[in-house]
């Protein structure tokens, strides 16, 4: 019987095992290892412990929008096991779905821990060493892999499927593999003026972001924390950004544009603000007072004059802040690390139809193990499943 070890028990690494004991039961003999001390540990954990398995995709006009790395290869793998094929899948095992806004797909329980629950019953009886680091996958000249682990032991099988994450460092892997170094993605942004961060709680609904110099830009929601900013906005503009924040030492200019429009159009909205009315007493729709207040401040109006007071020039100031208000970047938020990890496996030496490595054959890839990350929202763990799913069609195929 021909054997496989699938390296890591996480979403990419479960979700194939389960897929191959289904569409090849009894065929097939599989080992799965696992670093850490229990299977699935991140997934119980992601979306804040509610689980975004995916997304509806509506309104994606370019998947380049939600993969900056590896939108080509997640055509390929979208076209094997599309975001439908998983909502159908986890349904026929009985979770209920429900679509949150900017559609994102959660169990209806909003607890990960059933899709942990459904994840290791599709598993079943394959077993799953824990507590076994990969250190390195050797090629043996007569076919298989010989794996060695940080414990001293050694496996062989016949075949490798390797889903081990997002990682700082590699096991050594055979010649023809090409690593794209590893760098976080899917980070808030610390910033340290205190006139910002005193604002810790404000959200503005439709900010839109970016960073000086660059063509960098994301919109959405923005909240001031009291290390500096968060929220769907950053989290883009951070996995868009990742490389070039990482070269940086994460360091440079934060613009935001508080309301996600032109100057042009700023200026008319301050204009058309009630004349007899306190200038802090008349925000634009979107902006908290709290927020609009700091906005003048940022502007150097006063706060105790009257809108029909503002001249010209207070207008002009007025708009350049709400648009482009501009606060040193001071690093990445400094309280956890992070769940996505751009880079990886290359995938110019990946067969992306199968996710088996060109030049080592019977040497699959899935997951974040591969160049491939996107943006929040569920678009990571979709991946995890269109790449697993076509990682485990490219072992049948092998076989």
């Amino acid at each position: 019987m021909t054997s496989l070890a699938i390296i890591g028990a996480g979403a990419a690494g479960c979700f194939a095992a389960a897929s191959l004991r289904e569409m090849m039961p009894g065929g097939l003999s599989i080992h799965i290892y696992e670093a850490g001390r229990k299977p699935l540990a991140k997934v119980a954990v992601t979306g804040g412990g509610h689980c975004n398995l995916t997304n509806t995709f509506q309104g994606v006009e370019s998947l380049e929008k939600v993969y900056p790395r590896g939108f080509r290869a997640m055509k390929r793998a979208l076209a094997a096991f599309s975001h439908d094929d998983t909502c159908r899948w986890f349904r026929e095992r009985g979770v209920a779905l429900k679509e949150l806004r900017n559609g994102c797909i959660f169990p209806v329980s909003m607890d990960a821990m059933q899709i942990v629950r459904v994840l290791l019953h599709g598993v079943g009886d394959i077993p799953i060493h824990t507590g076994k680091r990969l250190t390195s996958v050797q090629a043996c000249g007569s076919g298989g892999f010989t794996l060695r682990f940080s414990d001293g032991s050694e496996a062989g099988h016949h075949l490798v499927l390797l889903t081990i994450g997002g990682t700082r460092s590699m096991p050594g892997l055979p010649e023809g593999i090409t690593l794209v170094p590893p760098c976080p993605s899917l980070f808030s942004l610390k910033v340290e003026d205190p006139s910002l961060r005193s604002l810790m709680g404000t959200v503005a609904s439709d900010a839109t972001v970016g960073i000086a110099g660059t063509r960098f830009r994301a919109g959405g929601e923005l909240l001031v924390t009291d290390w500096g900013v968060s929220g769907p906005a950053i989290l883009r503009l951070s996995s868009y950004a990742a490389r070039h924040l990482s070269q940086s030492k994460y360091s440079g200019n934060l613009v935001i544009n508080w309301i996600s429009k032109t100057y042009e159009e700023a200026a008319e909205a301050v204009s058309s603000l009630s004349a007899s009315r306190l200038t802090t007493s008349t925000a634009p729709e979107g902006l908290s007072r709290r927020l609009w207040t700091h906005i003048l401040s940022r502007a150097g109006v006063r706060a105790d004059i009257r809108n029909r007071e503002l001249g010209a020039k207070s207008v002009r100031s007025i708009a350049n802040a709400l648009v482009s208000d501009t606060y040193a970047i001071a690093g990445r938020a400094p309280f956890r690390d992070e769940f996505v990890t751009a880079g990886g496996v290359g995938l110019d030496c990946i067969d992306t139809s199968t996710f088996q490595a060109r030049a080592v054959p019977g040497l699959f890839f899935a997951g974040e193990a591969l160049d491939i990350d996107a943006v929040t929202g569920g678009f990571n763990l979709q991946a995890a499943w269109s790449t697993a799913r076509s990682a485990a069609n490219g072992i049948l195929k092998k076989l």
